[in-house]
């Protein structure tokens, strides 16, 4: 009997080797251009969520997981398409964690994802106008739309007691979405934007931008740029002039370089970028330790697409985009087992199980309408030359 459980046990072993293989999932963040100072923290976010997953042995069969990244640019549509297409086509990933901004994200869904058949996350691609992009079903988002961001800013503003402000976003799909969707909330609510004025990435000087902004005045200036480009040099300029001395910076101005090119110059301003203060932001956090920095913008939300991903691989039985990408919203939201970061291999045991779970993830995800976080927003001011969250929204 010993000899025959022996045998049984080695044809099962057999078998599970035979259907594990190794599944590649593609990174594509923009490592080069005007957010470059955020994307390492950002694909060890999606990285680590991988290890995770492999280090379970519980993932289809016993297969592995392996990151493969490739660049966006950030900026660059025709660099970012090429470089999916390499994904794809030369490195034969069996998804995308990626793209990052707007741009570069519609570029890639509408002209490799959507021809490919490959499902995409994006941790941080915000601009409304995705929300309608014909997608196949491939397209989701672990960051809320930009419509939510131009709401949160405006009650913000309205809540320190800011009636005009000038406005000056970076010239793309990102920076427009935005500055249109903050300039019709603030406006509704009886605030008064003074002038909205697209600035270039990549000058070596803004001092027409600033002198027209200081023109227009308000009670400060709201620049929805990118924290290694053109928005931080309005902000040099402006500062360097005195025509602001305070401003409201949204998501892409979020970062450490802001703390290590201003210091003290920004005391006093504010801003915001997707975050919580749930359960699963602190056991992010713990997971992670000293791994990487976590308090990063995006950093969640990237270890979250990556774990969607491979949770709805799980449930369709299958790494097949076209079967997959159908469970990525039932392994999202309720009803189910709550799962959080740390406990992806609960997760695929859950999930081979037949049992539903419900991913809260580092982000408290919840996916609504056409596959986006519905999304709530972490609340900073500058003090003493450091970003402090005094609240969420």
């Amino acid at each position: 009997m010993k000899k025959l459980l022996l045998a049984g046990a080695a044809i099962t072993a057999m078998t599970a080797a035979a259907h594990a293989e190794d599944v590649k999932l593609g990174v594509i963040l923009g490592f080069t251009g005007p957010i470059e100072s955020l994307t390492p923290a950002m694909a060890a976010g999606a990285e680590f969520a991988m290890k995770e997953v492999t280090d379970s042995g519980k993932f289809m069969d016993g297969s592995s997981v392996t990151p493969v990244r490739a660049d966006s640019t950030c900026v660059d549509a025709g660099a970012a398409t090429a470089a999916a297409e390499r994904l794809i086509t030369s490195d034969g990933v069996k998804g995308i964690m990626g793209a990052d901004c707007s741009g570069v994200t519609g570029a890639v869904l509408t002209n490799v994802a959507v021809p490919n058949g490959m499902v995409m996350i994006s941790p941080s691609a915000t601009s409304p106008g995705l929300s309608e992009t014909e997608d196949n079903g491939l397209f989701f988002r672990t960051s809320p739309s930009d419509a939510r961001q131009g709401v949160v800013m405006t009650e913000a503003l309205m809540d320190m007691g800011v009636k005009s402000v000038a406005l000056t976003y970076t010239n793309n799909d990102y920076g427009k979405g935005l500055a249109d969707s903050f300039q019709q909330a603030f406006e509704a609510a009886g605030g008064s934007v003074t002038i909205s004025a697209a600035h270039e990435d990549g000058k070596a000087d803004y001092s027409s931008e600033v002198a027209a902004l200081a023109s227009a005045g308000g009670d400060l200036l709201v620049v929805a740029g990118y924290v290694d480009q053109g928005g931080a040099g309005i902000i040099r300029g402006a500062l360097d002039t005195g025509a602001f001395d305070k401003f409201h910076l949204p998501d892409g101005m979020i970062g450490s370089a802001l703390e290590e090119n201003f210091g003290t110059e920004l005391d006093g301003s504010t801003g915001q970028v997707p975050g919580t203060d749930s359960p699963g932001a602190a056991k992010f956090a713990e997971v992670v330790g000293d791994a990487f920095d976590v308090s990063g913008p995006y950093t969640g939300e990237s270890y979250d697409a990556a774990a969607l991903i491979m949770l709805a691989m799980q449930a369709a039985g299958s790494t097949d985009p076209n079967e997959y990408k159908g469970k990525i919203m039932e392994v999202a939201n309720a009803p189910g087992e709550p799962i959080y970061p740390g406990e992806l291999g609960k997760a695929l045991e859950l999930l081979a199980a037949g049992t539903d779970i419900d991913y809260v993830g580092a982000t408290a995800v919840e996916l609504i309408g056409p596959g986006e976080a519905s999304g709530s927003y972490r609340e900073i001011k500058f003090e003493d030359g450091k970003m402090t969250t005094v609240g969420y929204r």
